[in-house]
């Protein structure tokens, strides 16, 4: 049996300031951005690449208000991945060389952080 995980919710206080964040400043794909009505809208997206996607909107009671999460995407390159996000305007850290990996790290504007991870071999 697999298991796919597939959607990661992530809790926002501004849908429009976040869509634009993943979409334009990440430039991750905007997949559905739906309003159904004034107290339902869902957003999906997804990184390049990836097999899960996150979701956010507005009546979706999927992450309690004020809530965060804490997401970690595995890159090829923390150099490259670095660059990009820089190019973008994306405020983050340099590439944080560990044991296990090699690391750079985003909050999104509602306090969701992201670590962008390269596996490195053992040595």
């Amino acid at each position: 049996m697999d298991f796919r995980i597939e959607l990661i919710p992530l809790a926002v206080r501004d849908v429009d300031r976040s869509v634009a964040f993943y979409g334009e400043g990440l430039g991750w794909n905007v997949d559905h951005d739906q309003v159904i009505s004034p107290e339902l809208r869902f957003v999906q997206v997804t990184p390049p690449g990836s097999a899960c996607s996150i979701c956010f909107g507005v009546g979706l009671d999927m992450m309690p208000s004020g809530s965060a999460q804490f997401i970690q995407v595995v890159v090829e390159d923390a150099d490259a991945a670095l660059a990009y996000l820089r190019d973008r305007g994306v405020e983050c850290q340099g590439v944080d060389d560990q044991p296990w990996g090699r690391f750079v790290r985003f909050d999104d504007p509602d306090g969701n952080r992201w670590a962008l991870q390269q596996l490195v071999a053992p040595e």
